[in-house]
């Protein structure tokens, strides 16, 4: 990704970065069981960047118009406490959040893929979008990622957001070595 001089700026100052799920954290597919149950697959590598995030100090939400206990789990799997189902206006949805949380839109990263995370986006300082994301979506973006949803693209806006903030190697010396305390802890070795 080519990040410009405005737009490492504009990431510089992101507080808080809220995902779509649907598209942005999976592909955007729903599979559902033959009991009915619905599943989705997410990519361990976007886990592993929103894991660094959170460690550095980068608030991380999920938003989604769908509710499902599968992104429940995901989010505490990722230790994302934020999470806000079944939202029929994420603008407003997003105004909310950031109030809750007193930071400014403009230090808010919003990352959608489709039409009902447009009006969010355009709220936010920044607008991130999976390579994937509907033209409409990808036009508006100030940040649109190589990557597709639930492939790593929300992992290529982390390290896009803790880059500009010259954060994003000492949040992954941070996040590594808190994984060799965990293992020291249990009686293991490092993993490599």
């Amino acid at each position: 990704m080519k990040i410009s001089r405005s737009l490492r700026d504009r990431l510089a100052t992101i507080q808080l970065l809220v995902l779509d799920v649907d598209g942005v954290l999976t592909a955007g597919q729903i599979a559902y069981t033959d009991s009915g149950a619905e599943t989705k697959v997410f990519d361990v590598k976007d886990g592993l960047g929103i894991r660094v995030a959170g460690d550095a100090g980068l608030m991380v939400a999920l938003m989604t118009g769908r509710a499902s206990a599968v992104i429940q789990r995901r989010a505490r799997d990722l230790r994302i406490s934020d999470v806000v189902q079944r939202v029929a206006d994420k603008a407003a949805a997003l105004r909310k959040l950031a109030a809750e949380k007193k930071i400014p839109l403009a230090r808010v990263a919003f990352m959608g893929d489709d039409l009902n995370d447009r009006e969010a986006m355009k709220l936010a300082g920044a607008a991130i979008a999976p390579a994937d994301a509907v033209g409409e979506i990808r036009a508006l973006s100030h940040l649109v990622t190589d990557l597709p949803g639930g492939r790593g693209a929300a992992r290529q806006a982390v390290e896009a957001i803790l880059g500009a903030q010259d954060r994003w190697e000492a949040a992954v010396d941070n996040y590594l070595s808190g994984l060799a305390e965990r293992d020291r802890a249990r009686g293991g070795s490092p993993r490599s």
